[in-house]
């Protein structure tokens, strides 16, 4: 027999779940797949649908139900063997077996107690799972009310199984939908049901808001630091603005503090870093030792934006002895910058102080307090030629230098004419260089003036050539393209020797830089330029638009001995007469990369650079690359390195990575590594173990004597204690000196 009867709505809040985790289905198995509830169809808003063998009206307004007793509404379902109403106090009783369903639990009790006017459900003897994500457990009683749940005598785990690797059981444990953040009251963790560690009172996060509490810490080992402990402890001071503050702890140089503020506002946006640590054990010479980082981006209106990015250490070893976040341990130069930006619709200006802080034994650079620019974002336009002009006004100072004081005025009028269609493309520029300098410092005995003016024209002539056309080579229905160009510039040749060098550097002479129209950053030297540059590039794609192949080369040819590089007394040593450079990538499988480059000097018979690597990408985190890089200056010295990454799954749960890099001109290994990593639904762990040579920024690249580093580390995860993210094996291989990248993509 079955009857239905319409009453008051049963309202119920749906509780929330334990904690934030991710589901692992596929490391767990069918044992912790839950169904997701859905409710009956058909029923309205306010109504509860009740279907009974049998069914005793007790007067108006209560009734008892028994035999297979299903309520339904459109926030849960119950199942019991029998269950009394009783409309006019707002009362439901059922008694068991009892399964009780919602959008994110399922519950399964011996006796369950509703106040419905209250909305608040009392389950006894509950045992539950959770639908939307990975996570059950057992309460002596679980009460679903209006701010969200609560469980005495309580247990919860995210591991399968009726002996779960690990589980927490406490007095109470409650969870407030309101605050978004559960806690638990005499809690004990119990590993493999042995209890290891006891908590009179534990939060945790059960949705995305944030709290105040300590963060996962972190314990390591190694020769540099010792035995490493990091726990950080995270404050949530307001809603736009939180703290992160960390003591670091490290048995071979003591304790350091790590602090961390993160601020934001209608109009900005920023962080300031600061750590410090009292005294260095290991290097009891040194003072206290600190670094402070302030970042902040700024926009005011659609038209004025205000950038601010400033590091500063202690001494040059601090990010080789310590590391930080802030800086790469690599880094030679910490930037100090601020600037001021106007975005205007016809012109850009910009108003920048800024420094650098120098690394090691080298000399200082010149800050430029301040450096005005200024760029034309629209051309004027004079029939089919485009008029701009660009410009700047810099202030250069460094105590250290002979010209302690310089002012630069630069002003570079241009006129271009450019046409393009598919098949080609044109574009001539003709620009004049005035550039006005004041020099200050003691002179005498120098080549520099306290005043030089500089006016240099400049001609440049680009053309490109787009060929098309189908092939079946290495694949059906493709397309192969050729772009051949050829680019002529001009320059007269002055000397510069009476003008010192401010922030003008030698740009990289790759491919793509032997189209530019200058071989120097800034203004300070304009190299003398009378060549034609002839290069192309072929493609190749398949029939879905992916490009398979590519190839590029080209080279630069003098007209004039005037214009080579090595007759302008411009940094000779690094100068190319006959400078062919080229680059490929073919990746002729889905899974398969190689790219290489190479700067080839035919005057010279000499490899300048050359890179080479080759990457194979398969699934479940498979990875293979091989590397190899050549460089015969640098900072006086050659460079030559092969380098190998390696991530290989042993299992569904298992994961091997490994990282080795060779310095072949010294013979040793540079940084060899190694990790190991365990993951199931329910926890993870990773073991890993390093060697990599030290670095010293006060020693010479080329030093025969070399201090290697080696270190252990050890991190376990307990997933369902407010961990939120998984564990990704081949983030492990982008630390250290050398990270993991894919040369063939420009996001890296």
């Amino acid at each position: 027999m079955s009857k239905t009867w319409g009453i008051m709505m049963l309202s119920v809040i749906s509780a929330p779940s334990l904690a934030e985790t991710e589901l692992a289905h596929n490391l767990c198995g069918n044992s912790m797949q839950t169904r997701a509830w859905q409710p009956l169809a058909g029923l309205d808003f306010g109504m509860v649908d009740i279907k009974s063998d049998d069914i005793e009206l007790l007067g108006t307004q209560s009734a008892e139900f028994t035999g297979n007793v299903d309520i339904n509404t459109l926030t849960m379902s119950l199942s019991a063997q029998s269950a009394l109403i009783d409309k006019q106090r707002g009362l439901l009783n059922a008694t068991g077996p009892i399964t009780y369903r919602d959008p994110i639990s399922e519950v399964k009790s011996s006796g369950l107690n509703a106040d419905l006017n209250n909305s608040q459900i009392s389950l006894l003897g509950a045992d539950y799972k959770l639908t939307d994500q990975q996570g059950h457990g057992g309460a002596e009683k679980l009460t679903v009310n209006k701010s969200g749940l609560n469980l005495l005598n309580a247990s919860f785990t995210t591991c399968p199984g009726e002996t779960p690797l690990w589980a927490i059981q406490a007095e109470e444990i409650a969870l407030s939908r309101e605050e978004g953040w559960g806690e638990t009251h005499d809690m004990v963790l119990r590993i493999m049901d042995t209890p290891v560690l006891y908590l009179p009172y534990f939060t945790f996060p059960i949705d995305e808001r944030r709290k105040s509490g300590l963060l996962t810490p972190n314990i390591s080992s190694s020769d540099r630091y010792g035995i490493e402990t990091v726990t950080p402890y995270y404050w949530n001071i307001a809603p736009n603005y939180d703290a992160t503050i960390t003591p670091r702890y490290m048995s071979n140089k003591g304790l350091q503090l790590q602090a961390e503020f993160r601020y934001l506002s209608e109009t900005s946006q920023g962080l300031l870093g600061l750590e410090y640590l009292n005294k260095d054990e290991s290097e009891p010479e040194l003072n206290d030792r600190f670094l402070f980082h302030w970042q902040q981006q700024s926009y005011f209106g659609e038209n004025w934006r205000a950038n601010i990015d400033i590091t500063n250490v202690s001494d040059d070893n601090y990010l080789t002895d310590l590391n930080s976040g802030y800086a790469a341990s690599t880094d030679t130069q910490l930037y100090r910058t601020g600037s001021l930006s106007y975005l205007g619709e016809l012109w850009r200006t910009d108003i920048q102080v800024q420094n650098f802080e120098v690394l090691g034994d080298h000399v200082e650079s010149y800050a430029a307090l301040p450096q005005i620019t200024f760029t034309q974002t629209t051309p004027f336009q004079f029939k089919a030629v485009d008029l701009t002009l660009d410009g700047e006004l810099s202030h250069f100072t460094n105590d250290t230098e002979v010209i302690e004081k310089a002012t630069r005025l630069h002003i570079e009028p241009k006129a271009s004419f450019g046409y393009q269609e598919h098949a080609w493309s044109f574009l001539s520029e003709l620009s004049l260089l005035h550039t006005n300098y004041r020099q200050e410092g003691d002179l005498n005995g120098t080549d520099y003036a306290k005043s030089v003016s500089r006016t240099l024209p400049k001609v440049r002539l680009h053309s490109q050539l787009n060929f098309e056309r189908d092939t079946t080579t290495f694949t059906d229905n493709g397309i192969q393209t050729l772009e051949p160009q050829i680019q002529y510039l001009y320059t007269p040749n002055k000397d510069q020797s009476d003008i010192g060098l401010y922030d003008t550097t030698k740009l990289q002479d790759d491919f793509f830089g032997l189209f530019r129209d200058s071989r120097f950053s800034s203004v300070d030297r304009i190299a003398a330029a009378n060549q034609f540059t002839l290069g192309a590039t072929t493609r190749l794609f398949n029939n879905k638009s992916e490009e398979l192949f590519n190839f590029s080369a080209g080279q630069i040819f003098y007209l004039s001995d005037s214009a080579k590089p090595t007759s302008q007394g411009l940094n000779s040593d690094t100068n190319y007469n006959a400078l062919f450079a080229a680059q490929t990538m073919l990746h002729w499988h889905r899974r398969w990369y190689l790219s290489g480059g190479i700067q080839y000097d035919t005057d010279g018979k000499q490899i300048i650079q050359s890179n080479v690597t080759l990457d194979y990408k398969g699934d479940d985190n498979q990875l293979i690359q091989l590397n190899h890089r050549y460089a015969n200056d640098v900072s006086g010295n050659t460079i030559e390195q092969v380098g190998l990454f390696t991530s290989i799954p042993l299992s569904d749960q298992w994961q091997f990575v490994s990282s080795y890099h060779r310095d072949l001109e010294s013979g040793r290994s540079i940084e060899a590594f190694s990790g190991l990593q365990y993951e199931s639904c329910c926890w993870a762990f990773q073991i890993t173990g390093r060697r990599q040579i030290e670095t010293d920024l006060n020693q010479a690249i080329g030093l025969e004597q070399a201090t290697f580093d080696s270190s252990i580390g050890f991190n376990i995860v307990l997933k369902g204690l407010g961990s939120k993210s998984r564990y990704d094996a081949q983030k492990l291989l982008q630390q250290g000196i050398f990270g993991y990248r894919r040369p063939y993509f420009l996001n890296n």
